[in-house]
């Protein structure tokens, strides 16, 4: 399978919201990467990783895990092409923030256009 393939199989998996075989697809992705890169696919299997947390009420791993998704998606985003990194960091704070207030939010990574 060709890396752009386990990208969009990952983005299709976390979108709807399953979130561990997101994360097992992109740590495939992720071993083999280097640079900003591989720091940008560390950033998405985080985020993966935090919001399955959060899903089996594990807040105290939810909210560790996507506070380490957000710093690694800043640090490589810039390196994802055409993902829309940056609206998916304000979707990731934007459940840290709503994590206490019962509130269920799915975060959804999109194309820049």
């Amino acid at each position: 399978m060709f890396m752009s393939d386990l990208l969009e199989r990952g983005v299709l998996l976390f979108n709807s919201g399953q979130y561990y075989e997101a994360h097992e697809v992109w740590e495939d992705l992720w071993r083999p990467t280097t640079g900003p890169l591989k720091t940008c696919y560390q950033g998405l299997i985080q985020a993966a990783v935090g919001m399955h947390h959060l899903f089996d009420l594990n807040e105290v791993g939810a909210a560790s895990q996507l506070q380490k998704s957000i710093r690694n998606l800043e640090a490589g985003g810039a390196a994802a092409g055409d993902l829309d990194i940056a609206g998916f960091i304000e979707q990731l704070r934007g459940i840290l923030l709503e994590m206490h207030s019962g509130v269920a939010l799915s975060p959804r990574i999109s194309r820049l256009r």
